[in-house]
Protein backbone atom coordinates (compact mmCIF):
# COMPACT_ATOMS: atom_id res chain seq x y z
CA UNK A 1 0.00 0.00 0.00
CA UNK A 2 1.53 3.63 -0.76
CA UNK A 3 1.91 5.04 2.65
CA UNK A 4 3.06 8.07 1.52
CA UNK A 5 -0.44 9.59 0.82
CA UNK A 6 -1.76 7.33 3.98
CA UNK A 7 0.60 9.67 6.00
CA UNK A 8 -1.21 13.01 3.93
CA UNK A 9 -4.74 11.59 5.06
CA UNK A 10 -3.94 10.57 8.49
CA UNK A 11 -2.24 14.38 9.13
CA UNK A 12 -5.78 15.54 7.35
CA UNK A 13 -7.90 13.81 9.89
CA UNK A 14 -5.59 15.07 13.12
CA UNK A 15 -6.64 18.47 11.28
CA UNK A 16 -10.40 17.77 11.93
CA UNK A 17 -10.91 17.04 7.97
CA UNK A 18 -12.84 14.29 7.11
CA UNK A 19 -11.08 11.53 4.35
CA UNK A 20 -11.54 8.67 2.31
CA UNK A 21 -9.42 6.91 0.47
CA UNK A 22 -9.69 5.66 -3.04
CA UNK A 23 -7.41 2.35 -3.60
CA UNK A 24 -6.72 1.65 -6.65
CA UNK A 25 -4.06 -1.06 -6.37
CA UNK A 26 -4.59 -4.11 -8.83
CA UNK A 27 -7.72 -2.61 -10.21
CA UNK A 28 -7.78 -3.16 -13.64
CA UNK A 29 -11.08 -1.45 -14.86
CA UNK A 30 -9.92 1.76 -12.32
CA UNK A 31 -11.71 4.25 -14.52
CA UNK A 32 -14.55 2.76 -13.70
CA UNK A 33 -14.44 2.45 -10.30
CA UNK A 34 -12.80 6.06 -9.62
CA UNK A 35 -15.96 7.57 -12.08
CA UNK A 36 -18.82 5.53 -9.41
CA UNK A 37 -17.14 6.98 -6.59
CA UNK A 38 -17.17 10.13 -8.03
CA UNK A 39 -20.66 10.31 -9.08
CA UNK A 40 -21.40 9.70 -5.51
CA UNK A 41 -19.06 11.18 -3.34
CA UNK A 42 -19.46 14.33 -1.47
CA UNK A 43 -16.06 15.32 -1.89
CA UNK A 44 -14.86 18.99 -3.08
CA UNK A 45 -11.00 18.07 -3.06
CA UNK A 46 -9.71 14.82 -4.90
CA UNK A 47 -6.05 14.72 -3.81
CA UNK A 48 -3.83 12.32 -6.38
CA UNK A 49 -0.35 10.84 -5.85
CA UNK A 50 1.60 9.02 -8.60
CA UNK A 51 4.99 8.02 -9.04
CA UNK A 52 6.55 8.73 -13.10
CA UNK A 53 5.03 4.62 -14.57
CA UNK A 54 1.69 5.64 -12.85
CA UNK A 55 1.30 9.21 -14.91
CA UNK A 56 -0.70 7.37 -17.57
CA UNK A 57 -3.22 5.85 -15.36
CA UNK A 58 -3.10 9.46 -13.50
CA UNK A 59 -3.88 11.50 -16.54
CA UNK A 60 -6.95 8.98 -17.74
CA UNK A 61 -7.99 9.86 -14.20
CA UNK A 62 -8.56 13.44 -14.12
CA UNK A 63 -10.18 13.09 -17.56
CA UNK A 64 -12.56 10.96 -15.93
CA UNK A 65 -13.01 12.94 -12.58
CA UNK A 66 -13.18 16.52 -15.13
CA UNK A 67 -15.99 14.98 -16.76
CA UNK A 68 -17.98 13.55 -13.66
CA UNK A 69 -17.26 16.30 -11.83
CA UNK A 70 -15.95 19.38 -13.19
CA UNK A 71 -16.82 21.32 -9.48
CA UNK A 72 -14.15 19.49 -7.91
CA UNK A 73 -10.42 20.34 -7.21
CA UNK A 74 -7.77 18.29 -8.20
CA UNK A 75 -4.91 17.88 -6.46
CA UNK A 76 -1.83 16.44 -7.65
CA UNK A 77 1.66 15.34 -5.84
CA UNK A 78 4.18 12.57 -5.51
CA UNK A 79 7.91 11.99 -6.92
CA UNK A 80 6.82 12.22 -10.51
CA UNK A 81 5.43 15.94 -9.74
CA UNK A 82 8.32 17.11 -7.52
CA UNK A 83 10.94 15.52 -9.99
CA UNK A 84 9.31 17.21 -12.71
CA UNK A 85 9.58 20.46 -10.76
CA UNK A 86 13.33 20.52 -9.68
CA UNK A 87 14.05 19.69 -13.38
CA UNK A 88 11.81 22.65 -14.06
CA UNK A 89 13.60 24.99 -11.61
CA UNK A 90 17.16 24.23 -12.65
CA UNK A 91 15.88 25.10 -16.31
CA UNK A 92 14.64 28.59 -15.24
CA UNK A 93 17.59 29.12 -13.19
CA UNK A 94 19.73 28.25 -16.74
CA UNK A 95 17.89 30.56 -18.47
CA UNK A 96 16.32 27.39 -20.57
CA UNK A 97 13.00 26.57 -21.90
CA UNK A 98 13.41 23.15 -21.76
CA UNK A 99 11.82 19.75 -21.66
CA UNK A 100 11.08 19.48 -18.28
CA UNK A 101 9.38 22.99 -18.61
CA UNK A 102 7.39 21.94 -21.26
CA UNK A 103 6.69 18.26 -18.95
CA UNK A 104 5.85 20.84 -16.22
CA UNK A 105 3.33 22.84 -18.25
CA UNK A 106 1.49 19.64 -19.05
CA UNK A 107 1.28 18.82 -15.70
CA UNK A 108 -0.52 21.96 -14.89
CA UNK A 109 -3.07 22.00 -17.35
CA UNK A 110 -4.13 18.11 -16.10
CA UNK A 111 -5.12 19.04 -12.83
CA UNK A 112 -5.48 22.03 -10.42
CA UNK A 113 -3.08 22.13 -8.11
CA UNK A 114 0.87 20.75 -8.20
CA UNK A 115 2.34 20.54 -4.15
CA UNK A 116 5.88 18.98 -5.52
CA UNK A 117 7.98 17.50 -2.36
CA UNK A 118 6.71 16.88 0.98
CA UNK A 119 2.74 17.09 1.16
CA UNK A 120 1.97 16.31 4.76
CA UNK A 121 1.45 20.16 5.81
CA UNK A 122 1.83 21.20 2.10
CA UNK A 123 -2.13 19.45 2.12
CA UNK A 124 -3.84 22.11 3.74
CA UNK A 125 -2.65 24.87 1.89
CA UNK A 126 -3.84 23.09 -0.92
CA UNK A 127 -7.72 22.78 0.13
CA UNK A 128 -8.04 26.23 1.36
CA UNK A 129 -9.81 28.20 -1.23
CA UNK A 130 -7.55 30.30 -2.50
CA UNK A 131 -5.18 27.61 -3.08
CA UNK A 132 -1.90 28.43 -5.79
CA UNK A 133 -1.60 25.98 -8.80
CA UNK A 134 1.86 25.40 -7.06
CA UNK A 135 2.74 24.55 -3.79
CA UNK A 136 6.23 24.03 -3.53
CA UNK A 137 7.40 22.33 0.03
CA UNK A 138 10.62 21.22 -1.60
CA UNK A 139 12.77 23.53 -0.34
CA UNK A 140 14.33 23.66 3.39
CA UNK A 141 13.96 26.87 3.68
CA UNK A 142 9.86 26.38 3.75
CA UNK A 143 7.85 25.64 6.91
CA UNK A 144 5.99 23.15 4.91
CA UNK A 145 9.45 20.92 4.51
CA UNK A 146 9.57 18.62 6.97
CA UNK A 147 12.37 18.05 9.74
CA UNK A 148 13.43 15.01 11.12
CA UNK A 149 11.54 15.85 14.51
CA UNK A 150 8.29 16.96 12.66
CA UNK A 151 8.87 13.42 10.64
CA UNK A 152 8.60 12.41 14.05
CA UNK A 153 5.76 14.22 15.42
CA UNK A 154 3.53 12.72 12.39
CA UNK A 155 0.96 10.31 12.92
CA UNK A 156 0.99 6.58 11.46
CA UNK A 157 -0.20 6.14 7.99
CA UNK A 158 -3.96 5.98 8.01
CA UNK A 159 -4.02 2.45 6.82
CA UNK A 160 -7.60 2.06 8.64
CA UNK A 161 -8.38 3.63 5.26
CA UNK A 162 -7.74 0.79 3.20
CA UNK A 163 -8.66 -2.95 3.02
CA UNK A 164 -5.82 -4.46 5.02
CA UNK A 165 -6.31 -7.89 4.28
CA UNK A 166 -6.28 -7.25 0.86
CA UNK A 167 -2.37 -6.94 0.36
CA UNK A 168 -0.93 -10.59 0.50
CA UNK A 169 3.01 -9.69 1.24
CA UNK A 170 5.11 -12.25 3.32
CA UNK A 171 8.62 -12.36 4.03
CA UNK A 172 9.97 -15.92 4.55
CA UNK A 173 6.30 -17.22 4.86
CA UNK A 174 5.17 -14.57 7.78
CA UNK A 175 2.58 -11.71 6.48
CA UNK A 176 4.03 -7.99 6.33
CA UNK A 177 3.38 -4.96 5.89
CA UNK A 178 5.67 -1.87 4.78
CA UNK A 179 6.93 0.79 6.91
CA UNK A 180 8.69 3.90 5.99
CA UNK A 181 11.42 4.86 8.91
CA UNK A 182 13.71 7.67 7.25
CA UNK A 183 13.44 10.12 4.66
CA UNK A 184 16.00 10.94 1.83
CA UNK A 185 18.57 9.57 0.18
CA UNK A 186 22.22 11.84 0.38
CA UNK A 187 23.93 9.82 -2.48
CA UNK A 188 24.49 11.21 -6.27
CA UNK A 189 23.81 8.56 -8.86
CA UNK A 190 23.33 9.67 -12.53
CA UNK A 191 20.03 7.37 -12.93
CA UNK A 192 18.60 7.96 -9.29
CA UNK A 193 15.32 10.45 -9.57
CA UNK A 194 15.83 13.55 -7.43
CA UNK A 195 19.48 14.32 -6.99
CA UNK A 196 18.82 17.65 -7.02
CA UNK A 197 15.70 17.78 -5.12
CA UNK A 198 16.19 18.24 -0.83
CA UNK A 199 13.03 16.59 -0.19
CA UNK A 200 14.20 13.24 -2.04
CA UNK A 201 18.13 14.09 -1.37
CA UNK A 202 18.13 14.80 2.27
CA UNK A 203 17.94 12.43 5.02
CA UNK A 204 15.12 13.26 7.68
CA UNK A 205 14.91 10.34 10.53
CA UNK A 206 12.30 9.35 13.00
CA UNK A 207 13.58 8.54 16.05
CA UNK A 208 14.17 5.05 17.33
CA UNK A 209 11.10 4.67 19.68
CA UNK A 210 8.69 6.23 16.86
CA UNK A 211 10.01 3.65 14.54
CA UNK A 212 9.68 0.84 17.26
CA UNK A 213 5.82 1.86 18.27
CA UNK A 214 4.70 1.67 14.75
CA UNK A 215 6.07 -1.91 14.33
CA UNK A 216 3.94 -2.53 18.10
CA UNK A 217 1.05 -1.14 16.88
CA UNK A 218 0.82 -2.85 13.65
CA UNK A 219 1.59 -6.41 14.83
CA UNK A 220 -1.13 -5.54 17.74
CA UNK A 221 -3.84 -4.25 15.26
CA UNK A 222 -3.01 -6.24 11.75
CA UNK A 223 -1.58 -9.49 13.70
CA UNK A 224 1.79 -9.03 11.01
CA UNK A 225 5.28 -10.52 12.09
CA UNK A 226 6.77 -9.23 8.91
CA UNK A 227 7.68 -5.89 8.04
CA UNK A 228 9.43 -4.39 5.01
CA UNK A 229 11.40 -1.13 5.41
CA UNK A 230 11.16 1.12 2.29
CA UNK A 231 13.72 3.49 3.26
CA UNK A 232 16.38 3.86 0.57
CA UNK A 233 19.41 3.11 2.84
CA UNK A 234 18.59 1.70 6.05
CA UNK A 235 22.37 1.99 7.44
CA UNK A 236 22.88 5.53 6.29
CA UNK A 237 21.41 5.82 9.48
CA UNK A 238 24.27 6.27 12.52
CA UNK A 239 21.98 4.95 14.76
CA UNK A 240 21.03 1.87 12.51
CA UNK A 241 22.63 -0.96 15.36
CA UNK A 242 20.98 1.23 18.65
CA UNK A 243 17.95 0.57 16.41
CA UNK A 244 18.12 -2.91 15.90
CA UNK A 245 18.98 -4.05 19.26
CA UNK A 246 15.71 -1.87 20.31
CA UNK A 247 13.55 -3.87 17.35
CA UNK A 248 14.44 -6.99 18.90
CA UNK A 249 13.63 -5.71 22.71
CA UNK A 250 9.80 -5.02 21.74
CA UNK A 251 9.84 -8.58 19.95
CA UNK A 252 11.16 -10.31 23.58
CA UNK A 253 8.60 -8.08 25.59
CA UNK A 254 5.89 -9.44 23.24
CA UNK A 255 6.85 -13.05 23.04
CA UNK A 256 6.92 -12.86 19.06
CA UNK A 257 9.79 -13.08 15.72
CA UNK A 258 9.32 -10.76 13.70
CA UNK A 259 10.55 -10.89 10.15
CA UNK A 260 12.08 -7.67 7.80
CA UNK A 261 13.47 -6.98 4.82
CA UNK A 262 15.07 -3.83 3.48
CA UNK A 263 17.39 -1.82 1.55
CA UNK A 264 21.40 -1.59 2.78
CA UNK A 265 24.26 1.03 0.88
CA UNK A 266 26.53 -1.72 0.10
CA UNK A 267 30.00 -0.16 0.63
CA UNK A 268 29.04 1.04 3.86
CA UNK A 269 27.77 -2.33 5.24
CA UNK A 270 29.59 -3.85 7.92
CA UNK A 271 29.66 -6.88 10.07
CA UNK A 272 27.91 -5.23 13.21
CA UNK A 273 25.06 -4.04 11.14
CA UNK A 274 24.53 -7.64 9.45
CA UNK A 275 24.33 -9.22 13.03
CA UNK A 276 22.47 -6.45 14.74
CA UNK A 277 19.78 -6.82 11.51
CA UNK A 278 19.66 -10.53 11.78
CA UNK A 279 19.34 -10.47 15.42
CA UNK A 280 15.70 -7.90 14.86
CA UNK A 281 15.00 -10.83 12.82
CA UNK A 282 15.89 -9.48 9.40
CA UNK A 283 16.57 -12.14 6.60
CA UNK A 284 16.61 -10.12 3.24
CA UNK A 285 18.60 -6.92 2.13
CA UNK A 286 18.77 -5.43 -1.02
CA UNK A 287 21.16 -3.54 -2.47
CA UNK A 288 21.46 -1.33 -5.71
CA UNK A 289 24.66 -2.79 -6.83
CA UNK A 290 23.47 -1.94 -10.44
CA UNK A 291 26.55 -3.35 -12.23
CA UNK A 292 29.44 -5.67 -12.22
CA UNK A 293 31.71 -3.17 -14.75
CA UNK A 294 33.99 -1.07 -12.51
CA UNK A 295 33.57 1.37 -16.11
CA UNK A 296 29.77 1.76 -15.47
CA UNK A 297 29.90 2.16 -11.82
CA UNK A 298 32.00 5.16 -11.87
CA UNK A 299 30.03 6.27 -14.59
CA UNK A 300 27.01 5.66 -12.44
CA UNK A 301 28.35 7.63 -9.66
CA UNK A 302 28.12 4.84 -7.03
CA UNK A 303 30.55 5.46 -5.07
CA UNK A 304 31.27 1.59 -4.42
CA UNK A 305 33.60 -0.95 -6.42
CA UNK A 306 32.88 -4.59 -7.59
CA UNK A 307 34.88 -5.52 -4.73
CA UNK A 308 33.27 -3.70 -1.73
CA UNK A 309 30.02 -4.84 -3.57
CA UNK A 310 31.16 -8.66 -3.32
CA UNK A 311 32.01 -8.12 0.32
CA UNK A 312 28.74 -6.95 0.64
CA UNK A 313 27.46 -9.82 -0.03
CA UNK A 314 30.02 -12.23 2.01
CA UNK A 315 29.07 -10.08 4.89
CA UNK A 316 25.48 -10.82 4.59
CA UNK A 317 25.82 -14.22 3.99
CA UNK A 318 28.25 -15.09 7.41
CA UNK A 319 24.95 -13.54 8.82
CA UNK A 320 22.50 -15.43 7.74
CA UNK A 321 20.99 -12.76 5.64
CA UNK A 322 19.58 -13.54 2.14
CA UNK A 323 20.57 -10.86 -0.67
CA UNK A 324 18.38 -9.41 -3.72
CA UNK A 325 20.81 -8.04 -6.06
CA UNK A 326 19.34 -4.71 -8.18
CA UNK A 327 21.19 -4.66 -11.50
CA UNK A 328 20.54 -2.50 -14.38
CA UNK A 329 22.13 -1.97 -17.97
CA UNK A 330 21.94 0.64 -20.67
CA UNK A 331 24.03 3.16 -18.30
CA UNK A 332 26.93 5.45 -20.28
CA UNK A 333 29.25 3.52 -21.78
CA UNK A 334 27.38 0.60 -21.44
CA UNK A 335 28.50 -2.38 -23.77
CA UNK A 336 28.93 -6.16 -24.78
CA UNK A 337 32.12 -6.34 -22.31
CA UNK A 338 30.36 -4.31 -19.50
CA UNK A 339 26.75 -6.31 -19.29
CA UNK A 340 28.98 -9.67 -19.63
CA UNK A 341 30.98 -8.31 -16.39
CA UNK A 342 27.65 -7.98 -14.71
CA UNK A 343 26.22 -11.19 -16.05
CA UNK A 344 29.88 -13.15 -14.28
CA UNK A 345 29.55 -10.77 -11.43
CA UNK A 346 26.29 -12.29 -10.59
CA UNK A 347 27.07 -15.82 -11.35
CA UNK A 348 30.48 -15.48 -8.87
CA UNK A 349 28.73 -13.85 -5.73
CA UNK A 350 25.57 -15.89 -6.38
CA UNK A 351 22.92 -13.40 -4.62
CA UNK A 352 20.04 -15.22 -3.57
CA UNK A 353 17.76 -13.39 -6.09
CA UNK A 354 18.00 -10.41 -8.14
CA UNK A 355 16.12 -8.28 -11.30
CA UNK A 356 18.12 -6.74 -14.48
CA UNK A 357 16.05 -3.80 -15.56
CA UNK A 358 16.51 -1.73 -18.64
CA UNK A 359 17.61 2.36 -17.20
CA UNK A 360 15.26 4.99 -17.63
CA UNK A 361 16.39 8.60 -18.19
CA UNK A 362 13.63 10.09 -15.13
CA UNK A 363 13.33 13.95 -14.61
CA UNK A 364 14.96 14.73 -12.13
CA UNK A 365 17.46 12.41 -12.42
CA UNK A 366 20.93 13.61 -13.66
CA UNK A 367 20.56 11.67 -16.99
CA UNK A 368 17.63 13.72 -17.81
CA UNK A 369 18.60 17.11 -15.88
CA UNK A 370 22.00 17.36 -17.93
CA UNK A 371 21.02 16.28 -21.26
CA UNK A 372 21.29 17.93 -24.18
CA UNK A 373 19.49 17.66 -27.51
CA UNK A 374 21.57 15.82 -29.73
CA UNK A 375 22.90 17.71 -32.66
CA UNK A 376 21.18 15.85 -35.30
CA UNK A 377 18.70 13.53 -34.36
CA UNK A 378 15.60 15.28 -33.43
CA UNK A 379 14.01 13.50 -30.54
CA UNK A 380 17.54 12.39 -28.79
CA UNK A 381 18.84 13.94 -26.04
CA UNK A 382 22.68 13.21 -25.13
CA UNK A 383 24.31 13.10 -21.20
CA UNK A 384 27.82 12.44 -21.29
CA UNK A 385 30.07 11.50 -18.35
CA UNK A 386 34.00 10.90 -18.76
CA UNK A 387 33.45 10.58 -22.52
CA UNK A 388 30.97 8.15 -22.19
CA UNK A 389 27.33 8.78 -23.69
CA UNK A 390 23.94 7.61 -23.27
CA UNK A 391 21.22 8.46 -25.46
CA UNK A 392 17.67 8.83 -24.71
CA UNK A 393 14.46 8.93 -26.85
CA UNK A 394 11.87 12.02 -25.75
CA UNK A 395 9.28 10.23 -23.57
CA UNK A 396 5.73 11.59 -23.06
CA UNK A 397 5.56 10.45 -19.54
CA UNK A 398 1.74 11.09 -18.96
CA UNK A 399 0.91 8.50 -22.01
CA UNK A 400 3.95 5.86 -22.07
CA UNK A 401 4.91 3.36 -19.27
CA UNK A 402 6.05 0.24 -20.68
CA UNK A 403 9.32 1.92 -20.21
CA UNK A 404 9.54 0.45 -16.51
CA UNK A 405 10.68 -2.40 -15.26
CA UNK A 406 9.10 -4.13 -18.98
CA UNK A 407 5.80 -5.65 -19.80
CA UNK A 408 5.74 -9.49 -18.88
CA UNK A 409 3.17 -9.31 -22.02
CA UNK A 410 5.45 -7.69 -24.41
CA UNK A 411 8.75 -7.90 -22.86
CA UNK A 412 10.88 -5.07 -22.16
CA UNK A 413 11.18 -1.69 -24.40
CA UNK A 414 14.24 0.25 -24.22
CA UNK A 415 14.28 4.17 -24.82
CA UNK A 416 17.75 4.73 -24.21
CA UNK A 417 21.10 3.48 -26.34
CA UNK A 418 25.13 4.20 -26.10
CA UNK A 419 27.89 3.88 -28.30
CA UNK A 420 27.73 0.32 -28.35
CA UNK A 421 24.56 -0.81 -28.24
CA UNK A 422 21.15 0.09 -29.75
CA UNK A 423 18.11 0.03 -27.45
CA UNK A 424 17.33 -3.94 -29.21
CA UNK A 425 20.63 -4.63 -27.96
CA UNK A 426 20.21 -3.77 -24.44
CA UNK A 427 17.18 -5.42 -24.20
CA UNK A 428 18.41 -8.61 -25.80
CA UNK A 429 21.84 -8.80 -23.46
CA UNK A 430 19.46 -7.82 -20.40
CA UNK A 431 16.95 -11.00 -21.24
CA UNK A 432 20.09 -13.01 -21.97
CA UNK A 433 21.10 -12.12 -18.01
CA UNK A 434 18.48 -13.04 -16.07
CA UNK A 435 17.74 -16.28 -17.76
CA UNK A 436 21.05 -17.50 -17.98
CA UNK A 437 21.97 -16.22 -13.95
CA UNK A 438 18.32 -17.68 -13.03
CA UNK A 439 19.33 -20.97 -14.88
CA UNK A 440 22.73 -21.30 -13.37
CA UNK A 441 21.68 -20.79 -9.80
CA UNK A 442 18.34 -22.10 -9.69
CA UNK A 443 16.61 -18.80 -9.19
CA UNK A 444 13.02 -18.86 -10.52
CA UNK A 445 11.56 -16.58 -12.65
CA UNK A 446 8.74 -13.87 -10.77
CA UNK A 447 5.03 -14.71 -10.90
CA UNK A 448 3.32 -13.03 -13.98
CA UNK A 449 -0.21 -13.17 -12.19
CA UNK A 450 -2.75 -10.55 -13.53
CA UNK A 451 -2.23 -8.28 -10.08
CA UNK A 452 1.42 -9.44 -10.06
CA UNK A 453 2.32 -7.71 -13.14
CA UNK A 454 5.72 -7.57 -12.48
CA UNK A 455 8.26 -7.31 -10.02
CA UNK A 456 8.85 -3.51 -8.43
CA UNK A 457 12.52 -2.83 -8.21
CA UNK A 458 12.57 -2.04 -4.62
CA UNK A 459 11.87 -5.79 -4.18
CA UNK A 460 8.53 -6.32 -3.39
CA UNK A 461 5.07 -7.84 -5.76
CA UNK A 462 3.02 -5.14 -7.05
CA UNK A 463 0.06 -4.86 -8.22
CA UNK A 464 -0.93 -2.44 -11.26
CA UNK A 465 -0.80 0.43 -9.09
CA UNK A 466 -3.32 2.90 -11.94
CA UNK A 467 -2.85 5.89 -8.80
CA UNK A 468 -3.83 6.27 -5.23
CA UNK A 469 -7.01 9.09 -4.54
CA UNK A 470 -7.49 10.90 -1.54
CA UNK A 471 -11.44 12.56 -1.46
CA UNK A 472 -11.45 15.40 0.86
CA UNK A 473 -15.10 15.92 1.88
CA UNK A 474 -14.43 19.12 4.45
CA UNK A 475 -12.69 20.00 7.64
Amino acid sequence: MHLGILRVAAVLEAGGARVEMVDLSGIENYEAAIEDHARTSEARVFGITATTPQMPAVTRIAQVLRRVRPDARIVLGGPHVTLVNTAAKRERSLGIDGRATKAFSQLAKLVDVLVAGDGEEAIFRAIAEEAPPLIDADDPRSPLFLTSSRLTELPFPARHLVDVKSYHYGIDGVPALSMIAQLGCPFACGFCGGRQSPSLRRVRMRTTDSIVAEMVQLHERYRVRGFMLYDDELNVNPTMVQLMRAIRRAQDELGVEFRLRGFIKAELFTDEQAEAMHTAGFRWILTGFESGSPRILRNINKKSTREENTRCVEIARRHGLKVKALMSVGHPGESDETIMQTHEWLLSVRPDDFDVTVITTYPGTPYYDQAVAHPTEPGVWVYEYKGDRLYSYEVDYTEVADYYKGDPDGGYRSFVYTDYLAPTDLVRLRDFVERDVRQSLGIPFNSGAPALRYEHSMGQMGGRLPAHILRVSGQ
